[in-house]
């Protein structure tokens, strides 16, 4: 038997350009993919360094105490003439968000880890120029977003949700979630770092929990 060269049947040029067309838009698509990863890494650490430095904020014993009297009498006075008597102000340690949730739970005489919750304003960074206040709860420049100690705050989930909200009528690129500046909070609700509530605050603000 007798076999010959083999034989080789060139491809067209066409050939050529729609396996590099096809070669070059996978990698793309893997690069885009690539940098999506890199970017919600990079909100995950700009996150949690905001508020690790946030928590290192504190104000002095005397200030906490003035502070804490005034917000007292105004929401309990708030809170009773909207029918609420079942409620208790609890005065907590310095060092209280550096200890476990069981030992906080404990200081709040609350019954589970469940129950503790914070809230946190967040500013809306990349909304429309004309989008500056709480006017519209749908596309608010700020909103107080209510969660669990014990649950991890995603500012995606919160982008979801808006653009839902908005019946996809705003781009979700109009949407980038993060912690307001703590005097832009102040000013918002009155309330200083770390007594951040969602009721009797100054300003209106739409709320957000999960």
């Amino acid at each position: 038997v007798l076999f010959g060269p083999p034989r080789h049947h060139p491809r067209s040029p066409e050939t050529f350009t729609n396996m590099a067309t096809s070669t070059m838009g996978a990698a793309a698509a893997d690069l885009e993919a690539r940098q999506l990863l890199i970017l919600r890494r990079v909100e995950d650490l700009e996150l949690a360094a905001q508020q690790h430095r946030l928590g290192a904020l504190s104000l002095s014993d005397a200030e906490a105490e003035v502070e804490a009297g005034d917000t007292e009498e105004r929401l309990s006075a708030l809170l009773a003439a909207r029918g609420v008597h079942d409620f208790a102000f609890r005065r907590v340690p310095a060092d209280y968000y550096d200890r476990p949730l069981e030992e906080r739970r404990d200081l709040l005489a609350a019954d589970s880890v469940a129950q503790l919750c914070k809230s946190i304003v967040m500013v809306n960074t990349k909304a429309a120029a004309d989008v500056v206040d709480c006017s519209n709860p749908k596309n608010s420049k700020y909103y107080v977003v209510i969660v669990q100690y014990m649950a991890r705050l995603n500012a995606e989930n919160i982008k979801n949700f808006l653009y839902t909200l908005n019946e996809s009528q705003i781009p979700k690129k109009r949407f980038n979630m993060r912690l307001a500046p703590e005097e832009e909070s102040l000013m918002l609700t009155g309330f200083v770092h770390n007594g951040v509530t969602c009721i009797g605050m100054k300003t209106d603000i739409p709320g957000y929990h999960r």
